[in-house]
């Protein structure tokens, strides 16, 4: 989609346009001295902290997501069932216990 601009509208937009594109003449130079651009040792110790912050978040991250379960759901009653009875021996129906959730260890 192009922009159309109409023909009574074409000076005051290009003379306004030049206006607002130049830069200030009184020796601001908007804030561009001599300085601009460059980074002091102080910016460059916080972003070396930073990394190192994520570098620990993400070891950590990664401690706690191995002691997950494989999955939330709990296991069906077949197959919590003992070898015994797959082999075909005939118990009387025993009460199934839910199983424990692991208990986080404290580093």
């Amino acid at each position: 989609m192009s922009f159309v601009v109409p023909a009574f509208a074409v000076v005051p937009v290009t003379v306004s346009s030049q206006f607002l594109a130049q830069q200030p003449g009184n020796g601001d130079n908007g804030g561009q001295g001599e300085d601009f651009g460059k980074s002091s040792p102080v910016g460059f110790l916080i972003l070396i902290l930073f990394l190192i912050a994520v570098a620990l978040l993400v070891r950590s991250m990664t401690k706690h997501l191995k002691k997950l379960p494989e999955s939330f759901d709990e296991p069906a009653a077949s197959l919590e069932a003992p070898a015994e009875e797959k082999a075909g021996e005939e118990k009387p129906a025993e009460p199934v216990e839910k199983a424990e959730k692991p208990v986080a260890k404290s580093d």
